[in-house]
């Protein structure tokens, strides 16, 4: 089976490379976005359903398959699903999302993505690291960094969810205990007709990274059961 996974704003897909020993039984499969990486040189995508229609033309979804995605690529995951279903495509066998609230719910944060560089810059040093002063003192650095991420943060903070009939396959929900609230992430729930599971692990929105072990025997041992969907457990 492949994984297929999306990465948070900001983010590569060098964040997901190194899951490749903890997942032995999958295929892993990083979609890596357009303005980072070996695409540097592309614009980056600013409005969602672009680049959610953009990668459902261009991936050969080859069944079976996972999608998986974190933060912002949470967000693209579950609209990819919904695109493939609503074009005839193949469908995942499931769908785990990570560290977003349920789409349709108002967001409580403000929107960034307008602010000048000098006060952009902070926001994504709280969220990424603060840069070295040799990177920061790089005119051509700042600008190509700066503009992926106001890029991603205009892309979330201009969608809108489309009210549409919820998808048929499971929905496994993972986050950080301080991170988002209980009930944002339970409200995934309405999304599916399938089985829905959630699982909260120890940290903030990057639980990710010092949870990634337990993080992978739960996408293991979700993605290579008999039936995808995964009990439902909170771990302290």
């Amino acid at each position: 089976m492949r994984l297929y996974c999306f990465p948070h704003s900001g983010g590569t897909v060098g964040e997901y490379l190194r899951w490749s020993d903890g997942l032995p039984g999958l295929e892993l499969w990083g979609v890596n976005l357009p303005g980072r990486g070996r695409r540097m040189f592309e614009e980056p995508y600013r409005r969602l359903e672009d680049l959610t229609g953009a990668i459902a033309d261009a991936v050969s979804f080859r069944p079976p398959f996972a999608l998986f995605g974190h933060s912002l690529g949470a967000v693209v995951a579950f609209e990819i699903a919904r695109t493939l279903r609503d074009r005839g495509g193949p469908e995942p066998r499931a769908l785990i999302l990570s560290s977003y609230q349920a789409p349709h719910l108002p967001r409580a944060v403000p929107d960034v993505h307008g602010l000048p560089d000098e006060q952009l810059l902070p926001i994504v040093e709280r969220q990424y690291g603060e840069l070295s002063t040799e990177l920061r003192d790089d005119p051509d650095f700042m600008r190509f960094t700066l503009g992926y991420h106001r890029a991603d943060f205009e892309m979330i903070e201009t969608y809108r969810y489309r009210e549409g009939r919820p998808l048929s396959v499971p929905l496994i929900v993972t986050g950080g205990t301080e991170d988002y609230p209980l009930e944002a992430l339970e409200a995934w729930r309405r999304h599916t007709t399938g089985s829905f599971s959630m699982s909260i692990f120890p940290g903030d929105h990057f639980y990710l990274r010092e949870q990634r072990e337990g993080l992978l025997r739960l996408i293991a041992s979700t993605l290579t059961a008999d039936d995808p969907s995964a009990p439902s457990r909170r771990v302290a």
